[in-house]
């Protein structure tokens, strides 16, 4: 064989290998990629099965508590921007403001022992209190995810890969700054 020849068969197999390397690469991203997309779809899932349920749990808490409004309030209007949320820093600010204002109703629960007591109420209690584990779980997986597509976005070689097609860095679904703080209710 000519030597002519022989480079071409080196080099073309050469520029194979990279062009399988750079596929491999290409799809791995997206694979990660769509795996952060459904894991935050889970939360949205979870996001809106909660929403769901506070209406009726706060109806429930109507027919007995009558002077506590604001805390109701605070629970409707809470679920609202919930509803609202697009973004995920939206989306986690308002389930972080739900959260508190869920507390907030169980505490002032805790002075209607005929209530603590209702059917409905305990059955609602509980379903939320499985959604809540569920946005944790769904919460955990999706930052997990996160967690394993930015290591690939930002590993070599696979960050120049990563930035020539516009994979981005993806954000984690974090608890807002005060969300670990007992709330203060008062009944003044």
């Amino acid at each position: 064989m000519k030597s002519g020849l022989k480079v071409g068969i080196v080099i073309g197999v050469v520029v194979l290998v990279i062009a399988l390397l750079l596929g491999g690469s290409y799809n791995s991203l997206v694979v990660k990629s769509e795996e952060v997309d459904n894991k935050f779809s889970d939360i949205k899932v979870q996001l809106e099965r909660r929403k769901d349920l506070i209406p009726n749990l706060v109806n429930t808490v109507k027919g007995y508590v009558t002077h506590e409004n604001e805390v109701i309030d605070k629970v409707t209007s809470a679920r609202e921007k919930l509803a609202s949320a697009n973004s995920l820093e939206d989306m986690a600010n308002a389930n972080n403001e739900l959260t508190s204002a869920l507390n907030n109703l169980f505490v002032i629960v805790e002075n209607y022992p005929d209530l603590k007591a209702n059917t409905n109420f305990i059955q609602l209690q509980d379903e939320l209190a499985g959604t809540e584990n569920r946005i944790a779980v769904s919460r955990k997986d999706y930052n997990d995810a996160v967690s394993s597509y930015n290591k690939t976005v930002k590993s070599f070689p696979k960050n120049i890969l990563a930035s020539m097609f516009g994979f981005e860095k993806k954000e984690y679904f974090e608890a807002s700054e005060g969300t670990d703080e007992v709330p203060n209710v008062s009944f003044e």
